[in-house]
């Protein structure tokens, strides 16, 4: 039996990010309690060690990391929480909403925090994760090893919000990359190299990115399945940097133009696949057959 270390930490979420983030908490020796509208979510949390609760309001610990799939989720677990902890908020979500959540939590004396995540499902598992933390500095120092117990790294960005710009500047990036390195693969499988090749020669390059290296391996393969992030999910936070971008000015010709190959996997059927599909698109428009 794991012997508690540490005080108890809520999980509201538990899919990919939210069950990955569970695990390692349990492992640095966190008790969990998780909440998840899927029964099956709660019951994975259980055989690993944590303790499950069957609804939001049952919830209580000092520190409740939530992540999250929509606006919609957010706004109604910070109309049911109760009783006063730190809330440490990880989903990629408009910042107004994080902000009308914020401000709805603090009229109950709880303190929401934004800090979304840089990494997939697959990289949570092996805490290989970068936390972009924004809002109260104190409260943020105060979480400082419950952020050790699921992240590799945690920035403070200072005013409630910049971690979730800097969110977006991370995706855009991820957007981009990751359909640059299925290109490159289809380019250089079209012009006859094999894609192992491929993958091990660029990776010790100029040329390698992280999205190359992280999502590589599945193109090197053509299986798209795993614990990463879907097409469809990857198309959610796509639409919220486009109309951030949008509002604010800043032009993303780049971002715009991977989007179409994005929604081309959707087309084709990969929408609950992990977003290194765009490969099997560009496969696809070039008449490649491994």
């Amino acid at each position: 039996m794991r012997a508690v270390l540490r005080p108890p930490v809520g999980v509201i979420g538990l899919g990919a990010m939210g069950g990955a983030m569970s695990s390692n908490l349990l492992k640095a020796g966190f008790e969990v309690r998780g909440f998840d509208i899927a029964a099956a979510q709660r019951a994975a949390l259980r055989r690993a060690g944590g303790k499950a609760v069957s609804s939001i309001a049952g919830l209580k610990a000092p520190v409740i990391i939530t992540s999250l799939p929509s606006a919609a989720a957010l706004h109604d677990v910070s109309n049911t929480l109760k009783g006063r902890c730190v809330v440490v908020e990880t989903s990629t979500l408009p910042i107004e909403d994080k902000e009308k959540a914020r401000d709805t939590l603090k009229r109950k004396g709880i303190t929401l925090l934004d800090c979304p995540l840089s990494g997939t499902g697959a990289q949570a598992k092996v805490k290989d994760l970068v936390v972009f933390g924004s809002g109260d500095r104190k409260a943020f120092q105060s979480i400082s090893p419950v952020l050790n117990g699921f992240s590799r790294a945690q920035y403070y960005l200072g005013a409630f919000g910049n971690g979730s710009r800097m969110k977006f500047v991370a995706n855009l990036l991820v957007a981009i990359h990751n359909v640059s390195a299925a290109e490159a693969f289809v380019l250089g499988m079209k012009a006859g190299l094999p894609a192992k090749t491929i993958f091990e020669v660029i990776e010790n390059s100029a040329g390698s990115s992280r999205m190359f290296q992280v999502r590589g391996p599945q193109m090197v393969k053509g299986r798209y399945d795993g614990p990463g992030i879907a097409v469809e999910l990857f198309q959610k936070d796509m639409k919220i940097i486009g109309e951030f971008a949008a509002r604010i000015g800043a032009p993303t010709a780049l971002f715009n133009a991977s989007a179409a190959i994005y929604n081309a996997a959707i087309a084709q059927g990969h929408g609950k696949d992990d977003t290194a599909s765009v490969c099997a698109v560009l496969e696809s428009l070039a008449k490649l057959r491994r």
